[in-house]
């Protein structure tokens, strides 16, 4: 298959973002905007889920790219939505039509061989309208006693086990009387989470949309960065918030909990990069009602030898601590056996990969699975020794809030 680069205008983001958001592939970090329109032309499939490297220079190979010069991100892409469970199959798409475009105004479009223009797809695009609508029906699984119980048992497994920590996730699912526009939910995320990369993309159970914060991996080159966010206190909207993250970045609980997150991933990494250094103390991530605990791991190869791709550095950080727990394996099994469901696309990585192995992936929390008038969203918190079953409880209750504000009017 052949495709072509070529350097092109700006289009307004709005009108990408409403097109991708209903029916193609969209990330949107605050500086960058990949989105994906049209056929599928080329499919990587991982039936080993990502715990099994693909080759991804293969795959790549067999696709050929013409035209304009361009930086990381602006030829032959790949997206993918993979799911929490690395053992499960994923697929990462290549689509007729590619638009990279920059914050400073430089954007490139990536045709396949074929490919109808993009003006098909967003000439006629309707604006993202719909307001957030009531629910005809809300439920919570687990209910929020059943939860507290689960991180009970979770902190009694602490004490007792080789277990390090361990994050329980819960669900909110419901309906309301209109079919949602994905479009709609992925404008408000936008609005609302502005320092957050907004994601759209389709999953075997409907359009998975969010607003995660949180950076799982970026691949440039012979460097790898890693952004995991532990830690997390609500924030009044109308208040100031700086007693609030004095205390986050003064609290042991979560201090603790955000330090065995950054030491598991500076650990992965040293074997890859000669030079692996990590935030000394950790930062306030402000969001719109929650703040996190968040630092840098930043590696570097200082030789000639072969830089893992973004693929083969997401089998090995995903699941990270952030979002399952440690040792791996150990909390893996203990999140199953508590929360008893099968989380889907919830906490699994969200991003693309290009034909030079670079990449973005975020985790993709923070997340709500859309299908016709049908919504379920997720949240977890990092259950570590010192955690309390109600305050961890209330945490997801928070969380979950934070995404139901995209959908509907009354969300608490």
């Amino acid at each position: 298959m052949r495709l072509t680069r070529i350097a092109i205008a700006p289009i307004e983001p709005g009108l990408l973002r409403a097109c991708a958001a209903r029916s193609g592939y969209l990330i949107e970090s605050p500086d960058e905007l990949r989105a994906g329109f049209g056929a599928i032309v080329a499919s990587l499939e991982l039936p080993g889920g990502i715990a099994d490297t693909a080759d991804t220079e293969a795959f790549f190979r067999n696709l050929t790219l013409d035209g304009d010069e361009g930086p990381r991100g602006t030829g032959v892409v790949a997206f993918a939505s993979l799911p929490f469970d690395r053992t499960q199959p994923g697929r990462l798409d290549v689509v007729a039509l590619t638009i990279s475009q920059f914050g400073d105004g430089r954007a490139w479009l990536t045709t396949a061989e074929g490919a109808p223009s993009i003006f098909d797809f967003i000439e006629d695009v309707s604006p993202p309208s719909q307001e957030t609508q009531s629910a005809v029906r809300l439920a919570y699984e687990p209910s929020g006693e059943s939860y507290a119980r689960s991180v009970a048992k979770a902190v009694d497994l602490l004490h007792e086990s080789a277990l390090d920590k361990v994050v329980l996730g819960r669900s909110v699912e419901g309906t309301v009387h209109d079919a949602l526009d994905p479009a709609a939910v992925a404008h408000r995320l936008r609005r609302r989470e502005t320092t957050s990369t907004i994601y759209a993309l389709p999953t075997p159970g409907g359009r998975y949309v969010g607003a995660s914060p949180e950076l799982l991996v970026a691949r440039i080159g012979s460097t790898a960065a890693c952004h995991p966010l532990a830690g997390t206190i609500a924030l009044p909207e109308r208040d100031e918030h700086d007693d609030y993250t004095k205390w986050l970045l003064s609290s042991g609980k979560n201090l603790h909990e955000h330090a065995i997150v950054v030491d598991d991933i500076a650990s992965i990494l040293r074997p890859l990069y000669n030079l692996v250094e990590a935030d000394q103390q950790p930062s306030i991530v402000p969001l719109r009602t929650l703040a996190h605990l968040g630092s840098w791991v930043r590696a570097s190869r200082l030789d000639a030898g072969p830089s893992p791709t973004a693929l083969s550095l997401l089998s090995l950080l995903h699941p990270s601590a952030a979002v399952g727990g440690l040792p791996r394996t150990r909390a893996t099994q203990v999140l199953r056996d508590l929360e008893g469901v099968d989380r889907g696309h919830f906490a699994g990585p969200v991003g693309w990969i290009d034909s030079d192995g670079d990449g973005d992936w975020w985790v993709g929390i923070r997340g709500v699975l859309l299908s016709d008038n049908h919504f379920r969203a997720w949240a977890g918190a990092g259950i570590v020794a010192e955690s309390d079953p109600v305050a961890e409880r209330q945490e997801t209750r928070d969380k979950l809030a934070s995404i139901l504000a995209a959908v509907l009017i009354d969300h608490i």
